[in-house]
């Protein structure tokens, strides 16, 4: 089936890409705009076909211009399909971004232009120029609310960059959560399933307004000073106009009863309804899928029983996995070549450090040590080894209860791609693989083959080896939904390299086409929630990371980590546990080398201790100081290797320390510093998750609280904590005071952190 996918949602100013599934690229295909709200006036600039030579628009780009929903139809090689695009309100705000001269690491007199480089132009050199004006370089823009990093690059080169960043006032984005039961006094057992034409299904959207941050936004739940509303969206794949308009209608504020009569006899596919927040603006979109069981099963009548789910739930051994990430040729350490065999033979090591999830950086063939320039998918590095010595590790892996994550790099390809080769000597096959730019943009001083008048490769930063692959090919996403099959089918989970330079209509795809036990890791620079709308399962937390640097560099206090929950939240991310939380990866300088051993063994005690998936980069545990340098083996920190194997038991024999929720009011709040830097220390508590949603924990909710104290500084503190917090849990595996001894007495010394119940 060629049918584009879910309904989306968007906003006036904001682009959407849409295209069809499953692309053939020898099939014809034709969007057309049905429907637009009446202020829109529908024409070539809000429906604009993507960047290819073909006559047809297998790919097109919808630029909403006023808010409202259009409707759109594909005619593919297998009928005509239906989309719809919700799109709200324009959110941005018109802003300015100045920056002194002075403030430029190149001398006045030396600068002859400069570029403005951040995510909102994605990070595309030349494109935006800053104007002088006075000691100032100063550019015009218009973002939506939020704190914002920019760069200004001094003549186009990345090395002359100065940092910055504006706060656009405004609102967050909204969240929401859903729930689905059985309708009080309807047919059914009360759990989410009812049976009978009079079966009544309900589905409850809980809708809350971001907290407030720094004054960029207003506090308040439904109803209160920010309200928050919810659009049902019924997805046109599963029901025809009519079925989906009169079950929309149905809603009522915020809640859905949906009375079995309503559906259609013939639910093979389910109906998935997709539930938008929106107040002051829209955010990312939960989704509740309804079957119908006709199984024959004891209890089931002719008319079926309606079971609810949700169609995107991360795999259960995804659950707050512990990830550990291998920069694969370097983990043999120092002398040895690292090898896919070299690996396998270290497995009982990353087992012994409590790992649920291995991730190893790109292990496909390509030109380069870190392998992120690909120039064969279907095959492995020569000199890491074959396909067959890469699937023995996996099953290695396997047989010690470890899933294998993949990093799958699809953005870009390198410039030796025999794909890329062939494009740049303009074979026509290959025209539309990689995506095209004006050559004014060139900042490279690349000497490149132009398949039109003065253009050349796009490309990000200056990456200028690893052009941009074009996603409105569909020859292109034909290409890499086959890599992702080929793949899929060896490993455990994807982690997807530049994800936020990918359409969100692929990830959709990629998203529904893997295996349902199959994991989802996005890198979005910075995070972004909707990457999370049937997309992928854990983000990188980039909020985390850049609080646990600042307090670290004793540029902020320990407390600053409750900063990083509120500005998720703040960002529009419901769930705290589909966040991959980590102090460092193979992109980054080593905490380590530039905030001690006292803050590292701190900040790995808050990943491990938060709601999320802790990431351990390899060689954080022995104390590297070298970002991608062998692992410290024969010479290595066995005792701050311990320590982070005792952080993984703990976390495994705690539910709550999984799957609750996290307060960092409450109790939390009473603890106090006696003896020590009360800057450098904080307390939060892990209590049981507040409902019981979609797949959640069981034991976690009838477990007890746990205080978690976390100190920074490099001498231990003495802290104060409720009376009713009585055991070290840390302390009890030795992993604390010398004695081994966990109880307490209302006031506990913390060298790095204490876990008290």
């Amino acid at each position: 089936m060629h049918e584009p996918g879910p309904p989306r949602a968007t906003s006036v100013g904001e682009s959407v890409e849409l295209a069809p599934r499953n692309p053939d690229p020898d099939g014809s295909y034709e969007w057309t705009l049905r429907d637009a709200p009446a202020e829109s006036d529908g024409g070539t600039a809000v429906l604009v076909p993507g960047q290819t030579d073909r006559a047809d628009a297998p790919v097109v780009h919808l630029r909403p211009d006023a808010p409202g929903t259009y409707a759109l139809t594909l005619d593919a090689p297998d009928g005509t399909h239906r989309q719809r695009v919700r799109a709200y309100p324009d959110e941005r705000r018109s802003v300015e971004l100045r920056v002194p001269a002075a403030d430029l690491p190149v001398d006045d007199g030396d600068v002859d232009r400069v570029s403005l480089m951040w995510p909102h132009n994605d990070r595309l050199l030349a494109r935006d120029r800053p104007e002088r004006d006075g000691d100032d370089w100063v550019c015009e823009v218009r973002v939506p609310p939020g704190r914002h990093g920019f760069s200004f690059v001094a003549n186009d080169d990345p090395g002359n960059e100065h940092r910055d960043e504006v706060t656009v006032a405004g609102p967050g984005r909204p969240r929401v959560s859903v729930s689905a039961t059985v309708a009080e006094g309807a047919e059914g057992d009360g759990a989410g399933n009812g049976s009978g034409a009079g079966a009544v299904l309900r589905i409850d959207a809980d809708a809350s307004a971001p907290p407030d941050l720094d004054g960029e936004g207003d506090a308040g739940r439904n109803g209160g000073e920010s309200p928050v509303a919810v659009d049902f969206l019924v997805d046109d794949r599963d029901a025809d106009p009519e079925t989906v308009a009169r079950i929309e209608s149905l809603a009522a504020g915020d809640a859905l009863p949906l009375p079995a009569s309503e559906l259609p006899d013939d639910l093979t596919g389910g109906i998935r309804v997709h539930v938008v927040p929106h107040g002051d603006r829209y955010g990312a979109a939960e989704t509740v899928r309804i079957d119908r069981d006709r199984s024959g099963a004891a209890g089931v009548d002719e008319a079926g029983s309606l079971t609810v789910r949700d169609p995107h739930a991360p795999p259960e051994w995804a659950d707050s996995p512990t990830i550990y990430e291998v920069f694969v040729r370097s983990f043999a350490g120092g002398t040895l070549p690292t090898t896919f065999r070299e690996i396998e033979r270290r497995v009982p090591y990353v087992e012994s450090l409590g790992v649920d999830a291995l991730w190893l950086t790109p292990v496909l063939a390509s030109p380069t040590e870190h392998g992120y320039h690909v120039t064969d998918y279907y095959d492995t590095a020569a000199d890491l080894g074959s396909r067959e010595a890469f699937e023995s590790l996996v099953a290695a892996c396997h047989e010690a209860g470890i899933r294998v994550i993949f990093d799958l790099v699809i953005n870009h390809t390198s410039r030796d791609h025999p794909a890329f080769q062939m494009h740049a000597a303009g074979v026509a096959e290959y025209a539309d693989h990689y995506r095209r730019t004006d050559g004014a943009f060139d900042v490279t001083g690349t000497d490149w083959a132009e398949l039109a008048d003065g253009d050349m490769p796009e490309y990000y930063f200056n990456w200028r080896r690893i052009p941009n692959l074009n996603f409105d090919s569909p020859a292109v996403r034909e290409w890499l939904l086959d890599v992702v099959d080929e793949w899929s089918a060896v490993v455990d989970g994807f982690r997807a390299d530049v994800a936020w330079g990918v359409p969100h209509g692929f990830w959709k795809e990629v998203g529904e086409r893997v295996p349902d036990d199959f994991l989802l890791l996005d890198e979005t620079l910075p995070h972004d929630p909707f990457y999370g709308e049937g997309e992928f399962d854990l983000h990188y937390d980039t909020s985390l990371y850049d609080v646990l640097r600042s307090i670290g560099a004793g540029d902020a206090p320990a407390d600053a980590i409750g900063d990083a929950f509120a500005r998720a939240e703040w960002l529009g991310f419901d769930d705290p546990g589909l966040q991959m939380r980590y102090v460092e990866n193979h992109d980054e300088e080593r905490y380590l080398a530039e905030c001690g051993r006292e803050a590292l063994r701190a900040a790995a005690a808050a990943t491990f201790t938060l709601p999320g998936a802790p990431m351990v980069y390899a060689g954080q545990e022995r104390g590297n100081e070298t970002y991608r340098g062998p692992i410290r083996w024969h010479d290595g920190d066995n005792a701050l290797t311990d320590f982070h194997r005792d952080l993984a038991a703990l976390r495994e024999r705690e539910p709550l320390l999984r799957d609750g929720a996290v307060d960092f009011a409450g109790r939390a709040a009473d603890v106090s510093v006696v003896d020590g830097d009360p800057e450098r220390v904080t307390a939060y508590e892990r209590v049981p998750p507040a409902t019981a949603g979609f797949g959640s924990d069981d034991l976690a909710r009838d477990a007890d609280p746990l205080l978690v104290v976390v100190n920074f500084a490099e001498r231990p503190a003495t802290v104060t904590v409720p009376p009713e917090f009585e055991t070290d849990l840390f302390a009890a595996d030795g992993a604390g005071d010398a004695d081994g001894c966990g109880a307490i007495d209302g006031e506990i010394a913390v060298d790095s952190v204490a876990v008290l119940r």
